[in-house]
């Protein structure tokens, strides 16, 4: 493999709603994270992002030349909805992307209309706000099966020795209850210690096995389901790992809306 051309990949906490775009106070170790970010990368050529936000029964991909805004939130000021990022989509890479997952048995397919959701444009917006680069959109899959994101990573894998960034966006914490709006820090042992768990699990010295396997049976990490009651903005992480295949560096571990999140990085 050219290590000039490896793939990068980045799992990260995008926040709450647009509230990054907005300034809010508890995100600000986010923010600076963000917008630094791009700084410990090379440009890519293309972006790929997993979001929490989209579920399909296949893995589905955006195919829109132009992909236009889709403001999944609710409740916000008025310039929440007024927030824009056109970078371009690219139709023959996601046919391309489309081809490959179906080689490997995973149903795949395209959705020409589907704009961009906030966990794709709010972090984006921060790491490379001339939007110039062209951006994908990936789905996850129904039924959150944590073997088939894994197997979804697997198959990317023959994009590793290209120049393109995949981003798994999600939150290592999100338990709506238990945030502090606020942004109160308050400390959670329940927390810490899953947090911990996953720091170890993505970073440690682990056969590359034994690291699918505990992600495989993430349920069983202490304080899982407080972590996750529903796991959607755990799996882009899986995506991340399978693609990868090796140990991640830890870039991120602070708080955010009260709650500690971090952030895996693996690349050359």
């Amino acid at each position: 493999m050219n290590s000039e051309m490896q793939a990068q990949i980045v799992y990260f906490s995008h926040g709450g709603g647009p509230l990054p775009i907005l300034g809010d106070s508890s995100h600000q170790a986010m923010i600076e994270f963000m917008k630094n970010l791009p700084s410990q990368l090379r440009k890519p050529d293309l972006i790929l992002v997993v979001s929490a936000h989209w579920e399909e029964i296949a893995v589905t991909l955006l195919g829109a030349q132009q992909p236009p805004m889709f403001y999944d939130y609710y409740g916000f000021p008025d310039r929440a909805y007024q927030i824009t990022y056109p970078a371009p989509g690219n139709p023959e890479f996601a046919n391309r992307v489309v081809d490959i997952l179906k080689n490997n048995q995973i149903a795949a397919r395209i959705d020409p209309t589907r704009g961009f959701d906030h966990g794709v444009f709010i972090p984006l917006k921060m790491m490379y706000p001339q939007a110039d680069i062209p951006c994908l959109q990936l789905s996850l899959v129904r039924g959150l099966d944590p073997g088939a994101h894994l197997a979804l990573g697997k198959a990317l894998q023959e994009l590793n020795n290209e120049n393109i960034l995949l981003i798994g966006s999600g939150f290592s914490f999100h338990n709506m209850r238990a945030f502090s709006w606020q942004g109160t820090e308050t400390p959670d042992t329940a927390s810490d210690t899953f947090q911990n768990w996953l720091i170890e699990s993505c970073t440690g010295a682990l056969p590359q096995a034994e690291r699918e396997q505990r992600l495989i049976e993430w349920e069983k990490a202490p304080s899982a389901r407080y972590c996750h009651p529903r796991e959607e903005h755990l799996l882009p992480l899986h995506v991340c790992v399978g693609m990868a295949g090796r140990p991640a560096k830890l870039v991120f571990d602070d708080h955010i809306l009260g709650k500690r999140g971090v952030a895996f990085l693996w690349s050359e």
